[in-house]
């Protein structure tokens, strides 16, 4: 299981260090911010499974960035603890609302927002998986927008090729022959010969693979056909 990497966003320092201080010791991986705007940056550039935001930030305050992750397909599923200094039920409500997952309010006890944060990732990980995006290693698959992004950059994948890759990323692990993936991404086009699939594969993976002759992502298992490594 790969180690989860938690954004904790606060502006006060000593918070940041005692949550992360904590996290680390459970074996989580941490990032801290200290305002909304350095948090969306961190966040556009790299992936998080997890983000701790405190409510009330200098510039652009925590619901507001709550909403923006909300609101975007590559982000609208990570769990979020929202902190607040206020212990009122209001703001308790404003932050659920927003879509936040739980609530702390300060003073709290660092054992027991790690145990929250291991609660929310237990229900995440219990959620059905119809997503509109599927996180592969780097890439990010939105079945939404039909777009394929590597490290937050868009590639310029055909919409063949796009459905070929959300095929086999679906069903990570799982080898298909050539016919196969025909019958499920080529479906009734006619004319279209085995040989098509081992054109569109080599197009994408010289898009989406640092090293097309070394793949990550899309794999061959010999005489029989092609896979996504589970594991990727």
């Amino acid at each position: 299981m790969s180690t989860k990497k938690i954004l904790v966003v606060d502006d006060e320092p000593d918070i940041i260090e005692l949550v992360s201080y904590n996290l680390k010791k459970e074996g989580f991986e941490t990032a801290t911010a200290l305002d909304g705007e350095e948090a969306l940056n961190l966040i556009k550039n790299q992936l998080f499974d997890f983000v701790i935001l405190d409510l009330m930030l200098p510039g652009m305050q925590g619901s507001e960035l709550c909403r923006i992750l909300r609101n975007d397909p590559r982000t609208k599923n990570i769990p979020i603890i929202m902190l607040t200094a206020k212990g009122e039920e209001i703001d308790r409500i404003v932050g659920l609302e927003l879509g936040a997952d739980d609530y702390m309010a300060k003073p709290f006890s660092p054992r027991e927002l790690v145990a929250r944060v291991k609660a929310v990732l237990r229900r995440a990980a219990k959620k059905p998986a119809e997503e509109s995006v599927i996180r592969l290693g780097d890439l990010l698959i939105d079945k939404e927008s039909y777009t394929v992004l590597k490290k937050n950059v868009p590639l310029a994948l055909s919409t063949t090729e796009f459905r070929l890759l959300l095929y086999l990323a679906e069903r990570r692990g799982k080898v298909f022959s050539r016919d196969q993936l025909l019958d499920a991404v080529w479906k009734d086009e006619a004319f279209v010969e085995p040989r098509t699939v081992d054109v569109h594969i080599r197009r994408m993976r010289a898009r989406i693979e640092d090293d097309p002759s070394n793949p990550e992502y899309i794999k061959t298992r010999r005489g029989i056909g092609y896979f996504v490594d589970g594991a990727a």
